[in-house]
């Protein structure tokens, strides 16, 4: 048995107890929300932790008026798929996803409310949603607004790396959305006058991470921007350790890049858009129907930087940078 199931058996014991208590003393059956995490656990730790800790500011207490369920995938979409089956066996009531990947994933297979984060910033998805202000089908939720901030992260970069040539743009390249990203993101580095080096993920590998750095360093490439799903995230830890190895700046979308040591992450607060989506699924839970919920665009930006990091490439942020930032790892 896999020590991933193995935890998954463990996790379900120590919730039965209460659930089962609840049916013998003929309640209602406690409502059950699954979350469907495609990236580590660790990653995922990171959303679904402040997710539960707003609903508890909403008076839900878990094992007595709320079962929230946790799996991830480690950037296996296969193990994702079987997670969403057994969501649907189980059943879950609302299932809470972190990117358009699960998103997709669970409309395929199920009927079952979705709210997620970190969905496009467009006005349709022909799979997803009719418009952000009616979705009307089964998933609503939260853009993090990523693919349409690369400029200024790239902006950002030549600020710290002035003479800044060639950019690497590692992204999956296996997931259409994710491609599209990516694409977006080279056209942005274009504009910027800087060569972009494409480095697709077909696989949540070290192997993959440090070809596709080595690669960059090889064409002349001296840094890199991630752009962050389940694969990438899934592999955080091993694209900021290559990249200081082999001296290319990373810099990432969400915090989670910059804390596990990237030069820099700007984007949507992704702990600000879990407590969100904590009020979203009490709505559901209430009677509401995600089809008439609108996705709404995020509130709150980061700007994180890692002075460690910029000391292990030998380089220098200037002030213009530090005075934006919202927090400084030393």
């Amino acid at each position: 048995m896999k020590r991933r199931d193995f935890l998954g058996m463990l996790g379900a014991a120590a919730a039965w107890p209460e659930v089962a208590l609840a049916q013998q003393d003929g309640s209602r059956r406690i409502p059950t929300v699954g979350f469907v995490g495609f990236a580590s656990a660790a990653t995922d730790a990171a959303i679904h932790r402040p997710f539960r800790e707003a609903l508890a500011d909403l008076g839900y207490v878990e094992g007595r008026s709320l079962i929230v369920e946790v799996r991830s995938a480690n950037g296996e979409v296969a193990r994702g798929h079987a997670i969403i089956d057994e969501f649907v066996a189980l059943p879950v009531d609302v299932l809470f996803v972190p990117g358009p990947a699960a998103a997709r994933a669970a409309v395929r297979k199920t009927k079952i409310p979705v709210v997620a984060i970190a969905l496009p910033a467009v006005q349709s998805d022909p799979e997803l949603f009719r418009s952000l202000a009616r979705p009307g089908g089964t998933v609503t939720g939260f853009s993090a607004f990523g693919e349409e901030m690369s400029a200024k992260r790239i902006a950002m970069l030549k600020e710290i790396l002035p003479g800044l040539t060639k950019l690497g743009v590692m992204h999956n390249a296996t997931d259409p959305t994710f491609s599209a990203w990516g694409d977006q993101t080279m056209a942005d580095t274009e504009k910027l006058g800087v060569e972009p080096i494409r480095a697709g993920l077909t696989a949540p590998t070290p192997v993959q991470v440090t070809e596709q750095i080595r690669n960059l360093v090889e064409a002349g490439g001296t840094a890199m921007i991630v752009i962050r799903d389940y694969m990438t995230a899934a592999m955080i830890n091993e694209i900021c350790r290559v990249g200081v190895d082999m001296k290319v700046a990373v810099i990432g979308e969400q915090a989670e890049f910059a804390r596990a040591g990237a030069l820099f992450s700007y984007g949507a607060d992704i702990v600000d858009l879990s407590r969100r989506a904590a009020g979203y699924v009490d709505q559901i839970l209430k009677g509401q129907k995600p089809a008439e919920m609108p996705i709404q665009l995020p509130t709150k930006f980061e700007l994180i930087v890692n002075l460690k990091a910029a000391r292990a490439l030998g380089l220098t942020i200037p002030p213009t940078i530090l005075v934006l930032t919202d927090e400084v790892i030393e």
